[in-house]
């Protein structure tokens, strides 16, 4: 399995306060982040898999709205996590 608790673990304790961490907008958007790689990767050898390209547009919207929530709420730590993740150009 590509996600197992020590890979959780270590997202979260990179990007949140710690490694028990799963609730801060930042650990929850890196997580986010991960799996959208994952699935990405996927859906470039397997085009037609209509669940895995539904599941992928639903996290990409999560994302978002976390990132938006993040936004609104504290405009430092919404520029800390984008530049860690690299997700704007």
């Amino acid at each position: 399995m590509y996600l197992n608790s020590a890979k959780k673990e270590e997202i979260f304790g990179q990007y949140g306060k710690s490694a028990t961490d799963t609730g801060s907008a930042e650990s929850q958007i890196a997580l986010f982040t991960y799996r959208i790689s994952h699935l990405t990767e996927h859906m470039k050898q397997n085009r037609k898999d209509h669940s895995t390209e539904r599941a992928l547009t639903g996290l990409v919207g999560k994302r978002r709205a976390l990132l938006k929530y993040l936004k609104e709420r504290d405009i430092n730590r919404y520029r800390a996590i984008v530049k860690a993740l690299g997700l704007r150009k």
